[in-house]
Parts: structure tokens; sequence; C-alpha cells
């Protein structure tokens, strides 16, 4: 009995997990079967855009978080002393040649600015040493640009191209040895001015599409292969006065020449200015900005093989070589000019609104103002932690793809917000143009940055999670992979079980990390503001920094989980762009919050940073939380929104906060006050030797308005006058707001300013069809029967 009771239970057990097994294989062979139809195929373009540049920090992301010394302790950016000593002189050099109205008044730089570019390396602060360049590391090259586009933003743009779009980078990395010898040195002593030839008419962010730039590979007379290539390029910044171009086109080889070596597919050729049937010089208006920017065409062009770039063997790689290597750049010049332009705002701005007076304070102490002068210096700090993080990425050689795409949107829309906030503030001293206008050359050249490389709503809504999610997510390319080898169920069983503990483990980190943040919200530190207003003794303290790396954690972990479940959508979440939009920006978040934590922890006793990594780290987190809280009410499968509302937590979980009106107008106070912070952005920024120059003035002038003003509250709490000494100062502070008030006056302007003789057309002899004493009489008339 007890035998066959044995047997009976092992065929049962056995039956069991036969059943189990089955059960298991139905269940993955139809999720096999529903992804290969779900699955949309990935073009070669698009996994050459997938399996193209590195993975960084944002991995972390995707995994539930990291902890800060992730970052703290292997980033460490610093200028050499080659870069430091670049940046005291040439750099110093270059801004003081700089006069950005007269070069927007005269659509472009004066020769000396161009000669002194070419000849001091600044077209090639990325070409080795050994080619005659500057071989400076990305941080360097961050900071040249920032502190370039402090003093002039043409300038900047215009060093910015070479070394971020300019073949340079291209070539050291894919030129062949004959190509690099021909081309490096000549780039490096400034003979040859780089641009690259990427939109088209109908190919701006499609690029890829190059619908109006193909070639076809045909027989040579002499002997081997050509091309014969028809483009017509546009918005090529630098291509007016361009030496070389570096033009992507679309190759075909319809009689199979190639034979292996070499591919159909984008390919970049290197012609010179002089190359037959190149035609460059036209250019484009872009906003009234003085930057070269312009057309490249042709018509049946003749490219001899040994013109592409990489040679014959590198045909059809061109679009690996533009992911791999321009994402660096995007991630740095762009970020550079955006992360400029927000110092020099908070630095002046804030100075101004300390030394303007309005209803007899200064307009520093009023609300309004003040909501304007923290964002900015929220701005400017977020701008200026991930411009130094991604730079020190990219040093350390991680080809951060995907931050970088993070970091052009989020600069260049923070930068445009800070210079809205700066025009507000500034008001009729900022629209009226002339040497002394500090914000409008700035202020042109933002919609250049929102639109190029990239325009902001496609990198916002397809880039940044499309191309994240795919190349960070833990485990999505294997599962995407064993779907597009079409036969590999085995696999797939494998990465979905990976996929789904992936899910199941960022769920309960989500839920346990939200309980634990709001019983750690009860005891989180309360944000410095220091003794009275722009107190220096705000400095960052370890609790604040550890309260901080806890909430990004707690995010992160739910935007992990919460990711895991939108690609329930697979293939549609392509298209559904306002749920990847949301995705993008909860990612970049988290991704500015980290950067600004690190930061703050490199430069924790700066006077005032306590307070303004309260004030911004309050802002990421709350715009982090809205973010996902956007994902869950508004995606597309109703049934799945409980479930991320459960790994969210939110009626548990803390809630957060943009900074209170209290907060907000410490913040504020930091950049109308000689502080730390105020201080800090100053590294980023030019200032003219001249004491008059106004962006001088307002630095040296400030710290002494805040003298005044205290004193003149002292005085009239102890009801006296001012001694003599008192007086003298009083009145130079005084004497300082009225110059720094007064904007720039033009005898004439336009055609007026070009002749003497010139009458303005309203101030020419007029005759009026009717004569003004008849309508009184009609008036008196009318009047009198009535």
């Amino acid at each position: 009995m007890r035998a066959a009771s044995s047997m009976h239970r092992a065929r049962g057990s056995t039956a069991t997990v036969r059943f189990a097994q089955l059960h298991k294989r139905s269940f993955f062979g139809a999720a096999y079967s529903l992804a290969k139809k779900m699955m949309p195929p990935i073009t070669a373009t698009e996994k050459a855009a997938l399996e193209s540049g590195g993975i960084s920090f944002e991995r972390n992301l995707f995994a539930g978080g990291a902890p800060l010394t992730a970052l703290t302790s292997k980033y460490d950016p610093k200028l050499s002393a080659r870069e430091q000593a670049f940046m005291d002189n040439e750099v110093v050099q270059l801004c003081s040649m700089l006069d950005d109205h007269a070069i927007a008044e005269a659509r472009d730089m004066p020769e000396e600015v161009w000669s002194f570019l070419r000849t001091k390396g600044f077209f090639a602060l990325k070409i080795g040493e050994a080619w005659g360049g500057m071989g400076f590391s990305a941080y360097a090259v961050s900071k040249i640009l920032r502190k370039v586009q402090s003093a002039s933003p043409n300038a900047g743009a215009t060093v910015a191209v070479p070394n971020s779009l300019g073949p340079g980078e291209l070539l050291i990395a894919y030129g062949t040895p004959a190509q690099q010898a021909k081309y490096l040195p000549r780039l490096a002593n400034g003979e040859l001015i780089p641009c690259f030839a990427l939109t088209a008419p109908h190919s701006g962010s499609d690029a890829a599409s190059m619908i109006e730039a193909s070639g076809v590979v045909r027989q040579a007379k002499g002997g081997g292969l050509e091309i014969l290539a028809s483009f017509k390029k546009r918005y090529i910044t630098l291509a007016p006065v361009a030496g070389i171009v570096g033009l992507a086109f679309q190759l075909q080889d319809p009689e199979g020449l190639l034979k292996g070596k070499g591919s159909e597919g984008i390919t970049i050729a290197l012609l010179e200015r002089a190359h037959p049937g190149l035609k460059m010089g036209p250019r484009h208006d872009p906003a009234g900005n003085a930057f070269m920017n312009g057309t490249v065409e042709g018509t049946d062009v003749t490219i001899p093989m040994d013109a592409l770039l990489g040679g014959q063997e590198m045909a059809g790689k061109g679009w690996l070589f533009l992911m791999e290597q321009l994402s660096e750049g995007r991630g740095i010049s762009l970020p550079a000019g955006a992360t400029g332009g927000a110092a020099a705002a908070a630095v002046a701005v804030g100075a101004y609104a300390r030394l303007r007076q309005q209803f007899r304070v200064p307009i520093a102490e009023m609300g309004g103002v003040q909501e304007h002068l923290a964002r900015i210096a929220g701005n400017a700090l977020v701008c200026t932690a991930g411009s130094d993080l991604v730079a020190s990425l990219v040093d350390h050689h991680e080809s951060p793809s995907v931050l970088s795409a993070v970091m052009k949107q989020q600069a260049t829309q923070r930068g445009r917000q800070s210079g809205t906030d700066a025009m507000d503030v500034m008001a009729g001293a900022a629209i009226s143009r002339g040497p002394n206008n500090l914000l409008m050359g700035g202020y042109n050249m933002t919609p250049i940055g929102i639109t190029v490389e990239g325009a902001n709503t496609l990198t916002r809504s397809l880039i940044i999670f499309g191309q994240g999610v795919t190349r960070s997510h833990p485990h999505l390319y294997d599962t995407m992979k064993t779907l597009q080898a079409k036969d590999d169920a085995a696999g797939f069983s494998r990465e979905l079980s990976n996929m789904i503990r992936h899910g199941v483990s960022t769920s309960v980190s989500s839920i346990a990390r939200s309980l634990s943040s709001s019983v750690a919200s009860f005891s989180a530190p309360a944000p410095k503001v220091g003794r009275g207003k722009g107190g220096d003794e705000a400095t960052v303290d370890t609790a604040a920094l550890a309260h901080y790396e806890a909430q990004l954690s707690r995010l992160a972990a739910t935007f992990a989980a919460t990711t895991d479940m939108a690609l329930l959508l697979g293939g549609a979440l392509k298209r559904e762009e306002m749920v990847s939009g949301r995705l993008a920006d909860a990612l970049s978040s988290l991704f500015l919050g980290y950067a600004t934590l690190w930061w703050c922890a490199r430069n924790k006793d700066t006077g005032g940073l306590g307070t303004l990594m309260h004030y911004t780290m309050k802002g990421l987190l709350a715009d982090a939380q809205g973010a996902l809280d956007g994902v869950r009410n508004n995606f597309p499968i109703a049934a799945v929104r409980p479930a991320m509302a459960l790994v969210a937590a939110r009626p548990l979980g803390a809630t957060y906060h943009p900074a209170d009106d209290k907060l907000i107008e410490a913040a504020a106070s930091l950049i109308t006050h000689d502080t730390g912070v105020w201080r800090a952005f100053q590294q980023d920024v030019y200032f003219p030797a001249d004491a008059s120059a106004r962006i001088t003035m307002l630095r040296d002038w400030m710290p002494r308005a805040v003298e005044a003003d205290v004193l003149t509250r002292t005085l009239k709490r102890d009801k006296r006058e001012p001694t003599a000494e008192e007086a003298a100062f009083l009145k130079s502070v005084a004497d300082a707001r009225d110059s720094i008030v007064q904007v720039d006056v033009f005898p004439e302007l336009g055609a007026a300013a070009l002749d003497e003789k010139y009458v303005r057309p309203a101030l020419r002899p007029f005759r009026p069809e009717v004569d003004a004493s008849v309508i009184a009489k009609k008036v008196a008339a009318a009047g009198a029967a009535a």
C-alpha cells in the first residue's frame, strides 16, 4: 500500500511538473508570438543609432537608481595647467577683441578676430597636439565655450561648430592615415575652416532620410570607381567661409560595383571648397544673428573614392560615424553655450536688480522680481552641474549619447527660460540694442540652440527616452535582438524572464522606498537660508545631500518600474510621443538631480550653495514626480494605470512640491548679494578690464549697492544725517545706479545712418488731402446743431 501510494504521489508530482512546464512553454510561446507581431522591424539606420555611442550613468536610472558615490568617487573634472593658461590668456584676449553689437551690425566678425581664432587654435581645441591642435579635454572645451559665449554669442557659435560638428573629430576616429595627414594639420593651423553638411529641406529632424543628397557608384574613366552625387543642404554653420565640408549623402550601388568593399547607405565625403561642382557661399539669416550659416549644393558632382571618410571600405557607415562622434559635441557645445548665457544672466541680472530702484527700493526686494531671479539662479546651477558632469563623462571615454541628448534639450530649454526671465527683470534695458545691452545677443541666439542638432521637440519626444530605454534598460535590447532573430524562442524566454524579474524588483523597490521617503520626510533637513538675505553661511551639509539622494533613489525606482510597464505598449510606444516625452522629462529631471547633488558635493563650502541646492532639488523632484504622474494618468492601456499607481505608492509616499515663497526669496537673494554662489557663476563670465564696461560695473558696484542699502536703512532707523564720508559713498553708488540704468541711443539707425542728407519719410513734406480747418468747421457746425 505504501509503495503504491508513493508511486501515485510520484506520478502526481511528475504530472504537476509537466503541467507547469507546459504552462510555462505555452505562456512564453504565446508571448513570443505576440511580441513578434508587436515588434516593428529595425531598419539599418535605427540599428546603427541603437548600437552607437556608449551607455553611461543613465543605465543606473533604468535599473532603479544608484548611490551618489557612483559619481562623486569617479568624476572630478579639472583643467590642466595648459588648459588653465589658455583660459587665462588666449580666451581672455579673444573676449577683449569681441564687440557683439558691432558684430551683429556688420553681420560678420572683424578680420583680426578670424585670424586670432585660426592662429591660436580655437578651431582645433580637440585635435591632438601631435597634429598641431590643442588636444584639450571636453571639460576644457566646455569652459572655453561658456566664457566666449558670455562675451559674444556669435563668436561662441563660431568656435563651437568646428569642435563638435566639424570633420576634425571624424577624421581622428575614422580617417585613413592619408586623410589624416592631408587634413588634420591644415585644420589645426587654421588654413581650413571646417563645416559639416547634414540638414536638407526635406531632411531636418529626419536627417537619416537624405532625400536631397544621393550619390551613385560608377566606373571612372581612368579606371576604378567614383561617385556621381547631387545634394542640396541648408542651415550649414560656417559653410559661407569653410574651406572643407564633411558631406553626408545616401550612397547607392545599383550595379554592385562595390563588391563587398563598402556598402550602400549613408556615407560621408570630405570635399574642399574648390572641388569642381561644389557650391558654397550663400548665407541664411538665422534670427538676425551674425554667425556664418548657409547652403552647400552641387549637381552631378564627381567624388573620388579616396574622398570618402575612411576610404571605400567605410562607405555606408556614415550614420554610425555621426551617432558615435557627433553626439559628444551635442552634449558639450550647445549646453556650454546655454550654460555661459545662464551664468552671465545670474551675475548681471542679479546685480542689476540690486542696483535698479523703483518706488525707492531695489527691485531685488520685490516678490515678483524674486521669482524670476530664483529661476535664473536655479537654472544656472542645473546647467553648470549638468555640463560639468557630461564633459567629465566624455573625458572618461563613455560616449554618453543619451545624456548628451538630455543636456542638449534641457540646457537649451533652461537657457531660454533664463533669457526670458532676464528680459522680464531688465525690461527696457534688455530690449534697447547697443554696446551696453547685455542680453539681446544671447536672447536672439536662443532659438538656434533650441532647433539645431535635433529640435528640442523631437529630442524630448523621441530620442531621450526612445534611445535611452532601448540602449540603457538592462534587458530590453537583448530581448529585441531575440525577436529580430525570428527563431530564437529560447532566447526570448530567457530575456523575458529577466525582464519580469527586473520589473518585480523595481516595483518592490519603488513601493519600499516610497514608504521610507514618507517616514524620512518628517525628519528632512530644513532649507538653510543663512542669517538675513544672501547669507554666505548656508553651505551644503551632508544631511541634506543624503536626504535628496534618498528621494532621487525613490523616484528612480518608480521611473524604472513605470518604464517596465510602459513597455507593454510594444512598438506602439514609439508612436505615443506624449507618453515618451513625459518619461523623457522624468529621466532628465532625475539625471539633473544627481548632477546637481554631485556638483554641490564637490563645491559644498561655497557660500549660499546649501540654499540654492534646496531650491533646485525641490523643483527637480517635483518635475520628475509630475512627469511620472502624467504617464500614469494618460497611459493608453487603462488597465495598467492602477499597477503604475501601486508601484508609485503616491498616497503613502512623500509628495514633492516646488520651493515655497520663503525659499524663493532666499534663492533670489543669492545673486543679488555678494555670495559665494554669485562669485562661482562669475567663473564662466568674461569681464572687460575697462571699469566702465557695463557687466564689469555690475560686478564691481553690486556689493557697494548692498552696503549702501544697509547704510540707508541704518540712517533711517537712527534718524540721523550721513557723515561727509558716508554721503560721498552714497553719492558714488547713486551715480553708479544712474549710469547702469542708461541705455544706448543713436542719432540715426538703418539707411539714415549711412546718408547725412537722409530725411526720415515721416518727416518729409506732407500735404493732407483734407484741410484741418475744414474738419474743425464741420465739428463746430455739428455741435451748434446739437
